[in-house]
C-alpha cells in the first residue's frame, strides 16, 4: 500500500487541465470540490468533508462525513488516507480563492511532513516540503525557489544559476526565491529546521 498514489482535489483553484487520473490508486474529493468533479464528468472513489459545500453526492461513491469543526476538511482527510495506510498525495486545488485557505493548507501539509508525501499542484508548479536532501531531475530552465519555514540551516544545491554554499535561510530575512536551473538535475540539501521547494512548469 504504501507505494500506491492520492489524487486529492481541494476546494480552491481548479486546474486547467486535470491530470492522467488512471495513474492514481484512488481519487479523492474534499467537500465542495466534488462539484469540479461533476462539472468535468470525473467520478471520485471518494468525498469527505463536513459538507458545507455540497448536499447531493451518488450512492456509488463512498462518502465519509467529517463534522469536526477542530480541523480542517483537508486535514481530516489525510488523518483517513493514512489511516488506510496511503502515503503519497497529490494535491489539486490547495491555492487560488482564499490565500487563508492556501497557507492553512501549508500549515497542515507540515504537520503531516513526517507521516505522508504530500505535492501540490496547480497551473504555474509544483511545490512540497522536502527531507534534508532531494534531486529534482528534468528542471533545466525552470524557476525553483526554496524557502525555510521559518528557517533552515547548512543549505547547500547545485545546479542553480545562483547556488546556495552552506547558507541559512530564514523566513522574514533572506529566502532563496526564483532562482533558476542550468542543469537537468538539481540537487538541494539542508541540515535542520523545514525547507519548502517550489518548482515551476516551465
Amino acid at each position: 500500500m504504501k507505494n500506491k498514489k492520492v489524487f486529492m482535489l481541494l476546494n480552491g483553484a481548479e486546474p486547467k487541465i486535470f491530470p492522467d487520473l488512471t495513474g492514481y490508486d484512488l481519487v479523492c474529493a474534499i467537500d465542495g470540490a466534488y462539484n469540479h468533479f461533476k462539472m468535468n464528468n470525473i467520478q471520485p472513489d471518494l468525498v469527505t468533508g463536513d459538507f458545507d459545500s455540497i448536499h447531493l453526492i451518488p450512492g456509488n461513491i463512498e462518502v465519509i462525513s467529517t463534522p469536526d469543526q477542530n480541523f480542517t476538511d483537508f486535514d481530516k482527510a489525510l488523518s483517513i488516507l493514512k489511516n488506510r495506510g496511503y502515503i503519497h498525495i497529490d494535491v489539486y486545488g490547495g491555492s487560488g480563492k482564499e490565500h487563508d485557505h492556501f497557507l492553512g493548507n501549508i500549515s497542515t501539509a507540515l504537520q503531516w511532513k513526517n507521516s505522508l508525501k504530500i505535492s501540490f499542484f496547480d497551473d504555474f508548479g509544483t511545490y512540497f516540503f522536502i527531507e534534508e536532501q532531494i534531486t529534482l531531475t528534468n528542471v533545466k530552465g525552470r524557476n525553483i525557489s526554496i524557502i525555510p519555514f521559518p528557517i533552515a540551516h547548512e543549505i547547500f544545491t547545485e545546479g542553480l544559476a545562483y547556488p546556495i554554499i552552506n547558507e541559512t535561510l530564514t523566513f522574514g530575512k533572506r529566502i532563496g526565491t526564483r532562482n533558476i536551473a542550468y542543469s537537468d538535475e538539481v540537487q538541494i540539501s539542508f541540515k535542520g529546521g523545514e525547507l519548502l521547494v517550489y518548482v515551476s512548469n516551465v
